[in-house]
């Protein structure tokens, strides 16, 4: 017998509105419902990682140093480090050169639209280039 993620998502809506409201089971529940849309998107697109795991293990070296880099920039570098990172990581795990990912999104980078930041990601271009 085949269920259904609505029939699941029913289920959960009736246990929890059936557990008293500080239970562990309503908690529980509203955890589960509170995540559903999250939990549908993992299952609609099965290219997403349902850890994100492997990215904060491929940081941890920055974090342990970040006591020393205190003194570099400002307080926004913070971000910017982080984006810069998260990027470096994408390329390291897809196996792109970041010279060459970087030669091709940089240039044009500061006059692109909003709507095209999807097109510049690391996996958006290692698909353009394979």
């Amino acid at each position: 017998m085949e269920v259904g993620l609505e029939e699941i998502r029913q289920q959960i809506e009736v246990a929890g509105r059936s557990a008293l409201p500080a239970s562990v089971l309503a908690k529980a529940c509203d955890y589960t419902l509170g995540l559903w849309p999250r939990l549908i998107c993992f299952l609609e697109h099965p290219e997403l990682e349902l850890s994100n795991n492997w990215a904060e293990n491929s940081m941890r070296p920055i974090a342990l140093g970040r006591k020393n880099w205190l003194h570099v920039g400002s307080a926004q570098a913070g971000p910017k480090i982080a984006a810069i990172l998260s990027i470096i990581e994408s390329c390291r795990r897809l196996k792109i050169p970041v010279r060459d990912y970087l030669r091709d999104v940089l240039p044009g980078l500061a006059d692109a639209a909003i709507q095209r930041v999807a097109e510049l990601t690391p996996a958006a271009w290692a698909a353009r280039h394979r």
